[in-house]
C-alpha cells in the first residue's frame, strides 16, 4: 500500500502550457485510427456533425421570424379583422423541418458512434495483442512493462473513439458558434466577449483537474495491478483450493480492501476538489448569461429590438453559451483522452529487436548445438543467472542438466530456444549463430515441454494441436501424438474424446489430474514430429512410476537420431543420458557421463546416493 502523501511533482509553470498543447499530438493519430477502422462511418460522422452544427442557428433565426410574423399578424387582425395564416405557418413548418433534421443528425451521430465504438474497441485490443506477440520474454518479465500494459488495456481501448467523438463535437459546436456569432454581431460584438468570459473559467478548471487525474492514474498502476492479481487469486479454480485450505481469504481480501481504500481516498479528494471548483467557476457563466439576458430585455423595452429579435438573441445567448461551454469541455476532454492515449502508444511503441535472421540451414550441418562461453543476466539483476557455459551436443546424443532449483537450468533452455539472447558469448546450431537463423525455422526444429506448461482452456485435441499450429486441427496427428505421450487411453474414455472441453472456465469443461495434464503437455511436444531438438523440463514430475518408465522407454526409442536435453531431479532417468551437466549458481561444476561422475565422487555422486538410499 502506498501512502497518499506520495504524489507526482507538478510541472514547472513555464512548461505547463507547452505540456498542455503537446499532448494533442495524439488527436491526429486517433482520427487516423478511426478512419482506418471505417471510412463510411467516419464520413457519416462528419456529415451529421456539419448538419447538427449549422441548423441550431437556423432554428433560432426562424424562431425570430415566427415571433415577428405573429406580432405582425396580430396587428393586421386588430386593424382589418383578417389573419394571414400562411405568413406565420410557413415559418412554423420550416422550423419543424429544421428540428426534424437536427434530431435525425443527432440520431445518426449516436448510431454511428455506437457502431464505431465496437469496431474501434476491437481494433485497438487486437493492436495491443499483436504488439504482445512481437515483444520479447524479458519485456514480459519486467514489472514496469506490465504497468504500461495494464494502463494501455484499462483505458486506451475506449479512448480513441472518445477522442474522435469529442473532436467531432468540437467541430459541431464550432460551426454552431460561428453561426451564432453571425447573428450576435448584429446585436453587439461585445456579446461574443460576454460568452467567452462566462465559459473560460470552467474550461481552465476542467483541464487542470484532467491532468491531475491522469497523473494519479499513472502513479498508481502498480496498486491497480495488485488489485487485479488479488481478484485472480481469490476467484480462480487453480488457486482457490489452496487459499481455502490455508485460510488466506481474510488476509488477501483485507489487503484488497486496503488498496481500494487508499485509491478511493485519492479519488474522493480529487472528485471533491474538481466538482467544488467546477460549481464555483460555473457561477460566473450563469452570471454572464443573466447579464446578457438583462441587456437584451432592456434593449427590447427601449424599442431597439423587436420581440422576435429578443426571442432570437435570448435563444442564441443561451445556446451559444452552451455551445462554447461544450466546446471548451470537449477540448478539456480531448486533453484528457490524449493523455490516456499516450499510454496506448507508449505501449505500442515499445522497442522490439528486429528479427534479422534468415538462415534455414547452418554453415556446418550435423555439428549440433554449441554453447561458447555463454553468460546471461536478467534485466535489473545484479547476479548472472548463467556464467561462462560451454558445451557441445551432437545429433543422436542426449544431455541431462542436474542442479538445485534456481541454478539456471531452465534459463539455459530459454536461451537455446531463443526466448532470451545471451549477455555474453554465443550459441551455435549447425555452425551458425542462433541469431542468424530464421526464428520460425529455428523453432520448428525444437520440441519442448516446460515444467510450467500451459493448460489451455480449450478442447483436448486443440491442447495437443497447439504443439504444431500447421496441424492444429489434424485429428490423425492428435491421436498419434497422444499415443506417444500415453494420453490416448484417458482421452478416449472422456465424454467427447478429443473434442472434450478441458478446464472449468467454460460450460461442460472437464478437469484433469496433474499427471494427465502432464501427458497432454508431453503429447503436445510430440506433435512437432519434424523437430530434431527435444527439450524436456521435468516431463514426468506428476506421473506415477509405471507411466514414467513407459514415457522414457518410448522416448529412447523415438529420439535416437535427435539432440535431446533433459532436466530432471530423478537420477534414475538422468543416468541414461550420454552427457550430464551439474549446474550450481549458474555455473557448470561437474560434467561427464554417469559412470565418470560416480567415480569422481563429487556433487552428482553424493546426490545420486542420497536419492538411491530412499528406495532401499
Amino acid at each position: 500500500m502506498v501512502s497518499s502523501s506520495t504524489s507526482p511533482a507538478p510541472p514547472a509553470e513555464g512548461s505547463r502550457l507547452a505540456r498542455f498543447f503537446g499532448v494533442f499530438r495524439y488527436s491526429r493519430r486517433a482520427l487516423g485510427l478511426v478512419w482506418q477502422t471505417s471510412r463510411p462511418l467516419t464520413l457519416g460522422l462528419a456529415l451529421c456533425t456539419l448538419v447538427a452544427g449549422v441548423l441550431p442557428a437556423v432554428a433560432a433565426w426562424l424562431g425570430q421570424l415566427i415571433v415577428d410574423a405573429v406580432v405582425a399578424a396580430m396587428e393586421m387582425h386588430r386593424e382589418t379583422g383578417q389573419v394571414e395564416w400562411w405568413s406565420v405557418l410557413r415559418y412554423v413548418l420550416a422550423e419543424a423541418g429544421v428540428i426534424t433534421l437536427i434530431a435525425l443528425a443527432q440520431r445518426g451521430l449516436s448510431a454511428q458512434q455506437s457502431l464505431l465504438r465496437a469496431l474501434l474497441g476491437q481494433k485497438v485490443n487486437v493492436m495491443i495483442l499483436e504488439k504482445a506477440g512481437e515483444l520479447s520474454l524479458t519485456q514480459f518479465e519486467d514489472s514496469e512493462f506490465y504497468d504500461k500494459l495494464t494502463r494501455a488495456r484499462r483505458e486506451a481501448s475506449t479512448r480513441p473513439l472518445g477522442l474522435v467523438n469529442k473532436t467531432f463535437a468540437l467541430a459541431q459546436n464550432a460551426i454552431s458558434l460561428a453561426s451564432f456569432g453571425v447573428l450576435l454581431v448584429g446585436f453587439s460584438p461585445w456579446a461574443l466577449l460576454v460568452l467567452t468570459i462566462g465559459a473560460l473559467p470552467v474550461f481552465l478548471s476542467e483541464a487542470k483537474f484532467s491532468g491531475d487525474a491522469f497523473r494519479l492514474f499513472r502513479w498508481r498502476s502498480p496498486q491497480t495491478r495488485m488489485q487485479m492479481y488479488l481478484e485472480t487469486v481469490l476467484a480462480r479454480e487453480d488457486s482457490i483450493k489452496e487459499v481455502k485450505l490455508f485460510g488466506l481469504e481474510p488476509l488477501l481480501l483485507g489487503r484488497y480492501r486496503d488498496i481500494f481504500t487508499t485509491l478511493y481516498r485519492e479519488d474522493r479528494r480529487l472528485t471533491l476538489r474538481r466538482e467544488s471548483w467546477g460549481f464555483l467557476l460555473g457561477l460566473l457563466g450563469t452570471l454572464a448569461f443573466y447579464g446578457a439576458y438583462a441587456w437584451v430585455v432592456i434593449e427590447t423595452v427601449t424599442g431597439r429590438l423587436t420581440l422576435g429579435q429578443m426571442t432570437m438573441y435570448l435563444m442564441v445567448f443561451k445556446q451559444g453559451q452552451a455551445a462554447l461551454s461544450a466546446s471548451l469541455t470537449a477540448i478539456g476532454g480531448m486533453y484528457e483522452d490524449n493523455l490516456y492515449l499516450s499510454n496506448l502508444y507508449e505501449y505500442l511503441e515499445q522497442p522490439v529487436a528486429a528479427e534479422a535472421g534468415t538462415l534455414t540451414q547452418g554453415a556446418s550441418p550435423g555439428d549440433g548445438i554449441r554453447f561458447e562461453n555463454v553468460s546471461f543476466t536478467y534485466p535489473g539483476a545484479q547476479t548472472p543467472a548463467l556464467k561462462h557455459i560451454s558445451l557441445h551436443l551432437l545429433p543422436g546424443h542426449s544431455l541431462a542438466l542436474v542442479g538445485a532449483n534456481g541454478s539456471g537450468k531452465t534459463t539455459l533452455i530459454k536461451l537455446l530456444t531463443r526466448l532470451y539472447v545471451p549477455s555474453e558469448g554465443r550459441i551455435l546450431l549447425d555452425g551458425s549463430d542462433l541469431g542468424d537463423w530464421d526464428i520460425r525455422c529455428l523453432r520448428r526444429r525444437i520440441g519442448v515441454i516446460f515444467q510450467d506448461f500451459v493448460r489451455y482452456q480449450m478442447k483436448v485435441g486443440e491442447n495437443l494441436g497447439a504443439g504444431d499450429v500447421e496441424a492444429f486441427t489434424d485429428e490423425t496427428r492428435w491421436k498419434d501424438a497422444a499415443q506417444r505421450g500415453l494420453a490416448d487411453d484417458f482421452i478416449n474414455a472422456m465424454p467427447d474424446g478429443y473434442h472434450t472441453q478441458l478446464g472449468r472456465w467454460f460450460k461442460g469443461g472437464q478437469e484433469l489430474s496433474g499427471g494427465q495434464w502432464q501427458k497432454i503437455a508431453l503429447s503436445r511436444a510430440w506433435m512437432r514430429d519434424s523437430a530434431d531438438i527435444l527439450v524436456l523440463d521435468e516431463p514426468t514430475a506428476a506421473m506415477d512410476a509405471a507411466a514414467e518408465a513407459a514415457v522414457y522407454a518410448d522416448f529412447r526409442e523415438h529420439s535416437r537420431d535427435k539432440m535431446t536435453v533433459l532436466i530432471s531431479h530423478r537420477f534414475s532417468t538422468v543416468r541414461a543420458a550420454d552427457h550430464i551437466l551439474v549446474v550450481d549458481g549458474g555455473e557448470i561444476i561437474e560434467q561427464g557421463d554417469h559412470d565418470h561422475l560416480m567415480a569422481a565422487n563429487g556433487r552428482y555422486a553424493r546426490l545420486f546416493r542420497l536419492q538411491a538410499r530412499g528406495y532401499q
